[in-house]
């Protein structure tokens, strides 16, 4: 599979995709990557769900949350698997701002300017996973998030619903993609979502920080994600 690699300006996000299984030298998730680290309370359970504290994790390989703003340049290669694998990073701005982001906070008490996220995705034949690292936020807090089906705009509406796997079906961590995390003590938290199936082609083009955790509450941020299907 080709690879590709976009740099944006200053505050805008960093985007990688590549190969599964990293035959270009690139990290695959699997291989160290952020997608593939586990703590004790720093990942999704089967169904989907997330909690965060990433105090004392790892880093991912690569580009990371801290490093958004540096070039990344092409990674991936042909994939042995069959899989692939994607990562985005964003810095979090007011809509508007002098600067344009794909990273928008609307409520700066909660997701301060300045603040960052990583995006990963990985899947292969069997296993489709999500995950997610964010930087700068409120301590020790926790807060809602999910895949949704639109780019985000200044209007918080704009990211449209939940992605389902089976539209109109049930709202859960397992026929949605739930990333719930908690904050730890600096303002950092993690989750990742794992799933048997994948995205529909286009049907998934965003991530909605929520300010409270489970199926709604109110949207305070939003990161356009280029989701691979």
């Amino acid at each position: 599979m080709g690879a590709a690699a976009l740099l944006m300006l200053t505050g805008g996000p960093t985007l990688a995709h590549g190969a599964a299984d990293g035959t270009d030298g690139a990290p695959a998730p699997d291989g160290g990557g952020h997608a593939a680290h586990s703590t004790g309370t720093g990942t999704g359970t089967g169904t989907g769900t997330g909690t965060g504290d990433a105090s004392g994790s790892g880093k991912a390989s690569g580009a990371s949350v801290a490093g958004a703003t540096g070039e990344a340049g092409p990674v991936g290669g042909a994939s042995r698997s069959g899989g692939f694998w994607m990562r985005a990073d964003g810095v979090f701005s007011p809509p508007g701002s002098f600067v344009p982001s794909d990273a928008l906070t609307y409520d700066t008490a909660l997701v301060p300017a300045a603040a960052r996220i990583e995006i990963t995705q990985y899947a292969d034949r069997t296993s489709h996973r999500v995950g997610t690292r964010l930087r700068g936020l409120v301590p020790n807090r926790a807060y809602g998030m999910h895949v949704h089906t639109s780019p985000c705009a200044a209007d918080p509406a704009s990211a449209g619903p939940h992605y389902q796997h089976r539209v109109s079906a049930t709202a859960d961590p397992v026929n949605e993609v739930w990333l719930d995390f908690r904050t730890d003590r600096t303002g950092a938290g993690e989750a990742e979502a794992r799933h048997e199936w994948g995205f529909r082609d286009g049907g998934a083009r965003s991530v909605v920080v929520h300010d409270a955790q489970g199926g709604a509450g109110k949207r305070v941020a939003c990161f356009t994600v280029p989701f691979s299907s």
